[in-house]
């Protein structure tokens, strides 16, 4: 039962993220590809603080491109399955 239940919240999980336009794909896309190559360029760095800097910077990166993306497609809003079980709208109230 346990397998089962996994299995269909990855499978729910997969078609939500479908259900982007193919514009808001692409942007998402290419700020992942922008954050993998600026992860390529911190994983070739020495342990330390720019190290860590240049792996937040892939981060924000790739946050930024989501969050353009979402813009795009829900006018600002984020579905649940992004953010947890309450709604940004329900919560505000």
């Amino acid at each position: 039962m346990r397998k089962f239940v996994i299995a269909l919240a990855a499978t729910s999980a997969l078609a939500l993220g479908a259900c982007q336009s193919p514009a808001a794909d692409k942007v998402e896309d290419q700020a992942e590809a922008q954050a993998d190559a600026i992860d390529d360029q911190a994983d070739a760095m020495p342990e330390g603080p720019a190290k860590e800097a240049t792996e937040a910077k892939a981060d924000a990166v790739e946050a930024a491109g989501e969050e353009k993306a979402n813009a795009m497609d829900d006018n600002g809003e984020i579905a649940p399955s992004e953010v947890g079980a309450t709604p940004p709208a329900e919560a505000k109230k």
